[in-house]
Formats: C-alpha cells, sequence, structure tokens
C-alpha cells in the first residue's frame, strides 16, 4: 500500500494518514497529533484589535454622511485625522487603541503622509466600497509594507533604488501568477530550464512539470554535512556551481527553507552573488521568504540581488493569519524582468503589445510588475484588478504592529514558541540540538537514516532500506499511534526524513512525537535482531 502512496504530494498523502489517524472517531488532541500542516497555533491579537476597532469608527464616519436606518454614505476625507484622535481619546478602552494611536502618528511623522489621505486610505479601505486604486496596492500602505520589508527581509538596511509591491491573495497567488507571467510575457518558454533549491515546498516541485510549463528542472541540494555526520541543510559550493549554467533562467528559493527551515548562509549567498556577476548576470530569482521573520538578522536575496530577484512575503505564518490570505510581491524598480522585455525579438515585443493595448498606450513600456497586475485578471480585467481594500488595511496595520514593536517583543515570542517545541521535540528523539543561527525552527526536517545509523549502525539501515518503504513509518504512526508527519522525500529531501511543523501543536505534543518514533524504530530494530539471530542459525 504505501509504496502506491509514495508518488503523491505529501499534502495529498497527509489527507490518508489523517483517515487513519481518526479511524476511531476522535479528533481531539491526544488522539491526533498532526504536525503535518505549517498553519501556527498562535494568532497577532493587537493588530486585529485594531483593525475591528477601527472599523467600527469607519461605520460612524459612513454615517456621518448619510444615514437612513440600514444605509449609511461613503467617508469623506476632510477632517477624518482629527475625527479618529477625538474618537480614540473617547474610547481610550476600545482594543487597539495604542496601536491606533500610533498609527495616525506613523505616516505623518515617518513617511511624511498628509494626516487626512492617510487616514481616509485606511477608513475607505476597511469600509470596501471602492475598487482598489491603484489596482497593484493602495499608495499609503504600500510605502508602510515597504518598510516592513526593508526591517524583516533586508536586516533594516534600504538597498539601493526603490521597491514596487503588489499586494496579492497570499504567497500561494504569488507563486501561480510569477509562473503565469513568465510564461506570458515569453520571459520563460515551454521547455526552458530552470533551478530549485531543493528541498522545498512541494508546489515549487509540483508545478514546473504541469504541461503549460514542462520546465527542465535542475536541483541544487543542500548536501552539506557537519563533523558528526549530521545535515546542516545547507548547500556546498560544488552545487550552487550549477547556476553557472547561463541556459538556467530562473532559480527558485524558499528562504528559510521548508521543510528545513535553515535560511541561506553567508558563505552561499556570497558565492551567488559572485555567480551572478561572473557567469550568468540575467538570472531571474524568485524567492519565497516567508519564514525570514524566525531568523535573527535576516537578509534575502531581495536585498543580496536586488537587481535579479522577486521577493515573495506572506503574513500568514507569523501573524497566525493563514485565513487572511495577505501576500506581497517586492521588485525593484530597476531589474532583469523588465531589462529582459525590453531585449526580446521584435515579434515577441509586438504580440505582447497586442495582449496589453487594451490598458495601455504604450504597452512596450508596462512594467513587468504591472504585466502581472493585469494577468492576474487575464488582463481584459485588469481594471478590477487588485487585493481586496480591508485585506490590505489589515495586512497594513500587522506591518505596523511588526514596525512599532521596537524591543521585538512579539518577534521574541514567536521565536520562542519554535524553538522551545524544537528542543521538546529533540528530546523525544533522544538527540541534540544544533546550535545554528540561520534555523528558524518553523519546521523541523529529521533524516531518520543518519539517525538510525548513529543510534543502530550500518546494518541496521540497509535492513530497514531493505524490508520497508521510506513511508511505512509514517503510516504506522498515523495507524498506532495517531500521529500525522509528512515525508521528508516530497519536498525533494532525503527519502528517509520527516517533516515536522514546529507551529501547529502544543508543546507536549513534540515530546510524545519524539518519543512515540524513537519507540517505533525500536521495534524495528528488534525486528532486524531476531532476523540476525535467525541467519546465524
Amino acid at each position: 500500500m504505501e509504496r502506491t502512496y509514495e508518488q503523491l504530494s505529501p499534502f495529498e498523502l497527509k489527507n490518508k494518514l489523517i483517515s487513519l489517524a481518526n479511524k476511531h472517531g476522535d479528533t481531539s488532541i491526544w488522539s491526533m497529533l498532526n504536525a503535518g500542516r505549517g498553519n501556527p497555533n498562535w494568532t497577532a491579537a493587537t493588530p486585529r484589535e485594531a483593525f475591528f476597532t477601527l472599523g467600527q469608527f469607519a461605520v460612524e464616519e459612513t454615517r456621518r454622511t448619510w444615514k437612513d436606518h440600514d444605509l449609511a454614505g461613503m467617508p469623506h476625507s476632510e477632517g477624518i485625522a482629527k475625527r479618529l484622535e477625538t474618537y480614540l481619546e473617547e474610547h481610550p478602552e476600545a482594543p487597539g487603541v495604542t496601536l491606533l494611536k500610533n498609527t495616525l502618528d506613523y505616516g505623518p511623522k515617518q513617511l511624511g503622509f498628509n494626516p487626512d489621505a492617510w487616514i481616509h486610505e485606511l477608513v475607505d479601505g476597511i469600509i470596501g466600497d471602492n475598487y482598489p486604486v491603484p489596482d497593484r496596492m493602495l499608495e499609503h500602505l504600500e510605502q508602510v509594507v515597504n518598510n516592513y520589508l526593508i526591517q524583516e527581509l533586508c536586516n533594516h538596511v534600504s538597498p539601493r533604488g526603490k521597491y514596487d509591491l503588489f499586494a496579492v491573495e497570499g504567497g500561494t497567488a504569488a507563486m501561480c501568477y510569477c509562473f503565469d507571467s513568465l510564461i506570458a510575457n515569453n520571459l520563460l518558454s515551454i521547455g526552458d530550464k530552470i533551478a530549485l533549491m531543493v528541498p522545498t515546498f512541494t508546489p515549487y516541485l509540483e508545478i514546473p512539470h504541469l504541461s503549460r510549463y514542462q520546465f527542465d528542472v535542475v536541483r541544487i541540494n543542500a548536501l552539506e554535512m557537519d563533523e558528526r555526520g549530521n545535515h546542516t541543510w545547507q548547500y556546498p559550493i560544488s552545487e550552487i556551481d550549477k547556476l553557472k549554467d547561463s541556459d538556467i533562467k530562473t532559480l527558485y528559493v524558499v528562504n528559510p527553507s521548508n521543510p528545513p527551515s535553515i535560511a541561506l548562509s553567508d558563505q552561499s549567498k556570497n558565492h551567488l552573488v559572485e555567480i551572478i556577476k561572473n557567469y550568468n548576470p540575467n538570472l531571474m530569482i524568485i524567492t519565497d521568504d516567508v519564514y525570514g521573520t524566525f531568523v535573527n538578522n535576516f537578509s534575502s536575496l531581495l536585498a543580496e540581488l536586488p537587481f535579479n530577484t522577486l521577493g515573495v512575503y506572506s503574513f500568514s505564518k507569523y501573524f497566525g493569519a493563514t485565513g487572511w490570505r495577505l501576500g506581497v510581491i517586492a521588485i525593484q524598480q530597476e531589474n532583469v524582468f523588465d531589462q529582459l522585455l525590453k531585449e526580446l525579438p521584435p515579434e515577441k515585443k509586438e504580440a505582447l503589445a497586442e495582449r496589453y493595448g487594451t490598458i495601455t498606450l504604450h504597452p512596450e513600456q508596462l512594467r513587468f510588475i504591472d504585466r502581472m497586475v493585469a494577468d492576474s485578471r487575464q488582463v481584459a480585467l485588469n481594471h478590477t484588478a487588485g487585493l481586496s481594500t480591508p485585506q490590505q488595511v489589515q495586512m497594513g496595520l500587522f506591518a505596523l504592529f511588526g514596525l512599532l514593536d521596537h524591543e521585538n517583543r512579539y518577534k521574541k515570542l514567536t521565536q520562542e514558541i519554535c524553538y522551545h517545541r524544537q528542543k521538546l521535540l529533540y528530546d523525544g528523539f533522544g538527540l541534540e540540538l544544533r546550535n545554528d543561527v540561520f534555523d528558524a525552527a518553523y519546521y523541523s526536517q529529521i533524516d531518520l537514516l543518519v539517525w538510525a545509523k548513529a543510534k543502530y549502525g550500518d546494518g541496521f539501515c540497509d535492513y530497514l532500506q531493505a524490508n520497508y518503504e521510506p513511508t511505512d513509518i509514517l503510516f504506522r504512526l498515523a495507524e498506532e499511534s495517531s500521529i500525522v508527519l509528512l515525508n521528508g522525500g516530497g519536498f525533494g529531501g532525503p527519502n528517509w526524513s520527516i517533516r515536522t511543523s514546529l507551529a501547529n501543536l502544543d508543546d507536549a505534543a513534540y515530546t510524545k512525537i519524539g518519543e512515540t518514533v524513537r519507540r517505533t524504530f525500536e521495534e524495528y530494530a528488534t525486528s532486524w535482531r531476531e532476523s540476525q539471530t535467525q541467519s546465524a542459525k
């Protein structure tokens, strides 16, 4: 049975494992420990409180302009900042008031906003009574989120130039838009060579092989091991050197990685910079940095290679907001994507001019990020493109909350949750935890063969591989112990590795997971010893 499920995506395999884990119909946490999905079990309360209090003020503003029982009008901008200030003074106990007061000040003092224009954008946005204008992202909120990205993804250092942002429906939408627009604009063609840094989020492995893409995929493998023979989940120079091949047009990176959740080392980033400079200057890089906030002093390729890199960030994990579907795409105004568009042959430029000719008189000047906005609505519906304005306001409040938390209290809380659970898991396994400054600790990927070799020796590893499939342990854990983990091989990692989310279960569950896996392997080892005894006879 297990071999049949080997070919499934880990997230589809998870459904089968859950059905086994739930076979008794009891879904309480102690009957099923589902560490397969990365949805955190915490939420950021303060920016949500601010959202709902701002929403109440916004409704009052609509009733100021038109009040007829259930019907109200649209908020007016003149004097709205002062009215919000008064409202907050009159409701000092309302949830989120402090953040809203700081929000009121932040725009004018830090970014030079007109107070009324700033607050009206938030109020009109939260009411949701207008299409998003500009469709790519609301003007003031784009600047706020840009500052947040500089803080969290660029280690507070703003690269030369300016980022343009496109607010999207979570990281999932960002992935789809990136793949589709690269194809639509002839920056990638069916059968082109692309590179993936693996292990990686499974869709990045699966999407390139769809019939509409059929890319030739080069894997950049995280093969580095430490002196004890344990994975560091970093990339040897020899693997990064594969990118010297100028036929590789695009590199896809999840940084920190998923599932190891290890950030690229400085050595890897520096070597990548050298390769871009000397061998492959037109390499297009897509970096997905959703877990960057869990690593101190994180610096994305968006900061290290701004000309070549398109950055994707989702607010889902850090703020416990997967249901909000909040993501953003960032590209520097001077970038390789626009350069390559200019270098397309005349016949392809003409076809693209026809594609985008209905939305601009000068389609040849349309930048790649704005083409992504149009492509997200099949071009013809460009005038209704854009993330809903209430979503953008919540995104902005999340960003402001992060910007105004000067002591990083929230960041430290979320990091401590993950690190503590990681320690409990490793203690349960009986493993020593490596001290790694690049470790986000959002997931854990443990190679069971490496662990088994250290614990039982090479003979046991040979027996294990000869008699069991890598997913056998997953089915056994689900059926016997109601524990759901994912197979690391499905993420492009070692076949006998397992991926555990450290974000979504109570602390004590991780001790139980580690102890149960260890006990299950001891049962395998007992069978191995018995087989050795029988062979000796």
